[in-house]
């Protein structure tokens, strides 16, 4: 399925292609505060289609994700990082993303607030 998703004021825009009829919630500091619901997809999967320096990025704890954000209107449609094994990952924000009906998602609970 090829999906398209974009920031609230359209600065941020992306599509990705995968299956996303399940996420994750996850309940560490960050992600209970942003109210994400997320989708993983490796990085060559997702395509920015605009200005990389579009994004605004966030890092904490041990700084392994990077948490892009649109300044102008503050939403978080997607992150990246790089797993222990050298793979590149994208976490796509499901609420984002107007086509996916978020009632019939799988929503799996992770443990963040504990690792």
């Amino acid at each position: 399925m090829r999906i398209s998703g974009s920031c609230h004021c359209g600065n941020i825009t992306f599509e990705a292609e995968g299956e996303f009829d399940k996420a994750m919630e996850c309940n560490c500091s960050f992600c209970r505060r942003k109210g994400v619901l997320l989708a993983f997809v490796p990085r060559d999967r997702m395509r920015l289609t605009t200005p990389r320096e579009n994004l605004s990025t966030y890092h904490f704890n041990k700084e392994v994700i990077a948490h892009h954000f649109c300044a102008s209107c503050g939403v978080a449609p997607f992150s990246e990082a790089v797993l222990p094994d050298g793979a590149e990952m994208a976490a796509i924000n499901l609420r984002c993303v107007p086509e996916i009906n978020l009632a019939a998602l799988a929503v799996t609970q992770y443990d963040g607030a504990s690792r």
